[in-house]
């Protein structure tokens, strides 16, 4: 199957688990295109999408969001998995961002995923380091990269399945 891994990341932590996932699917015999989704202008080529955002101030990255409103018709039309990271810390809350549902009810994903992510204080903007203080998340890198592989192993399972 042709399957597209588009992913939402600022400063890259993200990205690297969608990385994570492309290379399990492409494993598993798939044909996979990682696109950010400002560079995604169609989805109709595709048997099926991943889609997987940073999570930024509780919501799901605008360029996502964006995707999802252009070519939410056609997402419907294929099997989708989302995914998200956002929460950081030993501990991290794990609270479901704003816009998930909508998402998913947008897309008919097939599961959506939370995965604890990383924070670089020194790699933020001004901006970003003032919203970091305002939540005090905790600096480092949190993320479970086998947990990402294993969930994309079963998404791999399901295309199998699918074919």
């Amino acid at each position: 199957m042709r399957v597209l891994v588009t992913v939402a990341s600022r400063h890259g932590a993200t990205k690297e688990m969608g990385d994570v996932v492309a290379e399990v699917l492409r494993e598993a015999g798939h044909v996979v295109d990682v696109v950010e989704p400002d560079d995604v202008d169609r989805v109709m080529p595709y048997d099926a999408v991943v889609l997987g955002s940073a999570v930024y101030v509780g919501r799901l990255s605008a360029s996502l969001r964006d995707l999802v409103v252009r070519q939410g018709a056609h997402l419907r039309l294929r099997p989708v998995w989302l995914f998200w990271s956002g929460p950081v810390g030993a501990n991290p809350a794990t609270s479901e961002p704003d816009d998930v549902q909508a998402m998913v009810e947008a897309t008919g994903a097939r599961e959506a995923r939370c995965f604890v992510g990383a924070l670089d204080k020194a790699s933020l903007s001004l901006s970003e380091r003032a919203l970091v203080a305002l939540v005090r998340a905790q600096d480092g890198d949190y993320r479970d990269l086998d947990a990402v592989r294993a969930w994309a192993v079963g998404v791999a399972a399901e295309l199998q399945t699918a074919a």
